[in-house]
């Protein structure tokens, strides 16, 4: 069938099902703002937009009387940027799909946009097409692709004309955004679309559902094609594919809808910050709970690292991804192409959570229990109930638990001072 360009018509597209099966995603912010490297990506806006007090300190104790942002663009220079590692690097932390920033709301495009004149990184900055070197790099590893876009533009005059007409007129989108958006999936044809930038204006003035019409109906990736619901005012959580809802969202309970958690290493950016601290990056420990409470709730877990304006993944990123990639290696069997079980997580506590897959289903335990013994409430058992660890050789002893449920015997752990940390699974076969 023909989609309209109408959201009835467009949110009855069945979701492409690689999308689910995935699960886990590596998201990159890159762009002009990895320069300054101090605050946030919303460098430019919060220096020259809102005229905070701390960004303007910052520009005069750095850079040179009367810097404008667009002298940032030939200091991104992405000397460093080698996009084999990078992809070899995202297989390694077990992602199955990879979004880059193609251009953020600075307006400074990674590929050699035609409607981006000289704020784009082929003509400055790094004279490199960012955007179709990782591309190669990541189809060579077996990796999806996916391409973050910003519908606006802070400080672009069509945009802030369109704005000051209270978007009656369409100047910037019908010259710039759906130019570039074409542009985009001709050229690298995308699995994923990840809009953003939206929220300013309605859908109507972004012209989103006559672009998604033609993204499913005769673009060259129309039926791989995934993208989020960020296009327009009030779409969030509403329209398009999966939903983000807000970034770092977390249900609580079970959505209806597919939906992806996007989340930061860095908890105070998703741009790099020169001056980051350890304490401000995520642990080993909160990243593997994000991700197994979001496979759980039915989401995928997209985690976001910025590279430095040399194109440099800073080790601490390398090592938290790599330390999530060995813990996938292990347990992934509990997570990839897996399902909400009937029951998410164990009521009696918010440290067990539930996947499945057929008639399997895996209980992940995020604290070891102190006497070795998993207690489960919410399986029941059979006579010919099976229970395996996920990484350890050889079955478990189980008995049923008095009233309901079931007592699993872990394998003995080794003393130490230390809690042993992250989480495990355990398979439950001829559970109901």
């Amino acid at each position: 069938p023909r989609y309209r360009p109408d959201w009835a018509s467009l949110d009855a597209r069945p979701l492409p099902a690689w999308y689910d099966r995935a699960k886990v995603g590596v998201f990159v912010h890159w762009g002009v703002f990895s320069v300054p490297a101090w605050g946030s990506e919303w460098f430019w806006w919060h220096w020259q937009g809102q005229r905070d007090a701390a960004y303007e300190r910052f520009v005069r104790r750095r850079f040179p009387p009367g810097t404008t942002y667009a002298e940032f663009a030939p200091l991104f220079t992405a000397h460093d940027f080698q996009p084999r590692q990078w992809a070899q690097l995202f297989r390694r932390a077990g992602a199955r799909y990879v979004v880059l920033t193609t251009k953020h709301h600075e307006g400074f495009t990674n590929w050699g946009s035609p409607v981006s004149w000289n704020w784009n990184s082929v003509e400055t900055g790094p004279h490199r097409d960012l955007v179709g070197e990782l591309g190669e790099a990541l189809r060579e590893s077996n990796l999806r692709y996916g391409l973050y876009h910003s519908l606006m533009e802070w400080f672009n005059p069509l945009y802030l004309a369109d704005k000051q007409s209270d978007f009656k007129t369409q100047n910037f989108v019908l010259k710039k955004t759906m130019p570039e958006l074409y542009d985009l999936v001709l050229k690298y044809k995308p699995d994923l679309i990840w809009s953003d930038g939206d929220w300013e204006a309605p859908d109507s003035y972004w012209n989103s559902t006559s672009f998604l019409a033609w993204l499913y109906n005769d673009s060259p990736v129309k039926d791989t094609v995934v993208v989020n619901d960020r296009w327009g005012r009030g779409c969030s959580c509403c329209h398009g594919g999966f939903y983000n809802c807000a970034d770092k969202y977390r249900p609580g309970t079970l959505p209806g809808h597919k939906w992806e958690m996007c989340s930061s290493l860095d908890k105070h950016s998703w741009g790099y910050r020169s001056n980051m601290s350890l304490a401000e990056v995520m642990d080993e420990m909160s990243m593997i709970e994000e991700l197994v409470q979001t496979v759980s709730l039915g989401g995928n877990y997209l985690l976001n690292v910025g590279p430095t304006k040399e194109g440099v993944i800073v080790p601490i990123f390398q090592e938290r991804l790599l330390a999530l990639g060995r813990w996938l290696d292990t347990n992934g069997e509990a997570i990839y192409d897996s399902q909400p079980w009937r029951v998410q997580v164990e009521n009696t506590t918010d440290t067990v959570w539930y996947t499945s897959k057929g008639t399997e289903v895996f209980a992940i335990f995020l604290l070891w229990p102190r006497d070795s013994v998993l207690h489960l409430s919410s399986p029941i058992p059979s006579p010919g109930t099976r229970v395996t660890l996920l990484g350890f050789a050889g079955t478990l002893q189980w008995q049923k638990q008095p009233g309901k449920g079931m007592l699993i015997t872990l394998p003995y752990m080794l003393p130490s001072p230390l809690p042993p940390q992250s989480g495990w699974a355990v398979k439950l076969e001829g559970v109901k």
